[in-house]
């Protein structure tokens, strides 16, 4: 099929690169214009720009479609139908409207559960035992479109935002493919009224631990915060982020260490999987356990 790609970050990459290898002419590949980045902060491709570029398709980097002008250069195009992928930009309904197939979107979540940004941390954060990618028609309301095809996978005890984001994105592109395959043949599925939740934003505000709080919920979060932007606390050796834990039965003053990097939250205990200080490496266990003074007793806030 004719197809223009539209994404932006890394998650987006492994279904470009899925397109192109079944075969499909990609016309242009939209995403995000370069952003200011390190310690220079110097301008830097998105990941999908720095790869389309590498594959020699043509980028184009609007700052809006709102305008006649973007709107007229994206019809042009003659598309069959467009992909989007965590773009970042809300599509017109002229843009939606442009493509013969129209716009096919990959979401990171088993709609209608987790509309909205930020999906697989909200299905962590909120304990969730299964997630999934989603191929939907898009319309102009907020991931309010019929599915076309859907794909369900557990979420692992342990496993990270970090994690489940690569699977998620493998997962996204093999489905996309095969959408485009049977595109012919598949009945669009209306979302169901009930079980609506969105997904929003992550606020780093949300971040901070709270150890008043059930040993469960404290290792949800510090999963679903991981690695960016790191669930964290304070305590003798300054800012410590955490980055994976789970929770276990036991008692204890909240925020107080325990033996063997265990922490007591406000019902049962956290332990520390992996942690990263303030300008050092990320460490597990084993690691923390010998490289940082973790007395019994101590409070962390």
């Amino acid at each position: 099929m004719r197809i223009v790609f539209m994404g932006t970050p890394e998650f987006s990459v492994p279904v470009l690169e899925a397109l192109v290898e079944a075969g499909h002419d990609v016309l242009c590949v939209y995403c995000q214009p370069a952003r200011p980045a390190g310690r220079g902060k110097k301008e830097r491709p998105s990941p999908v720009q720095a790869r389309a570029e590498a594959l020699g398709l043509p980028v184009r980097h609007p700052t809006s479609l709102k305008t006649p002008e973007a709107q007229a250069e994206f019809a042009a195009l003659g598309a069959d139908v467009a992909v989007v992928v965590a773009y970042g930009l809300i599509l017109p309904q002229a843009v939606l409207d442009a493509p013969a197939r129209g716009c096919l979107n990959i979401h990171a979540s088993l709609l209608p559960r987790w509309r909205g940004a930020a999906p697989i941390h909200r299905a962590i954060m909120s304990g969730d035992r299964e997630t999934g990618v989603c191929i939907m028609q898009m319309e102009a309301g907020l991931d309010t479109g019929p599915v076309l095809m859907c794909e369900a996978t557990p979420i692992g005890e342990t496993e990270t935002t970090g994690a489940l984001h690569d699977r998620l994105s493998a997962m996204g592109a093999r489905l996309i493919v095969a959408t485009l395959e049977r595109l012919d043949t598949l009945v669009p599925r209306p979302q169901p009224e009930a079980g609506v939740t969105y997904a929003a934003k992550i606020d780093k505000a949300e971040a901070r631990i709270d150890w008043s709080e059930p040993a469960e919920v404290v290792a949800a979060k510090v999963r679903g915060l991981s690695p960016f932007p790191g669930a964290w606390c304070e305590g003798p050796f300054g800012r410590l982020k955490l980055l994976n834990a789970v929770a276990e039965p036991g008692t204890g003053a909240p925020g107080t260490v325990l033996h063997g990097l265990r922490v007591a939250c406000g019902d049962g205990v956290l332990r520390i999987l992996s942690a990263q200080r303030d300008g050092k490496r990320a460490m597990g266990a084993e690691d923390l356990a010998r490289g940082m003074d973790w007395p019994v007793g101590i409070v962390l806030t």
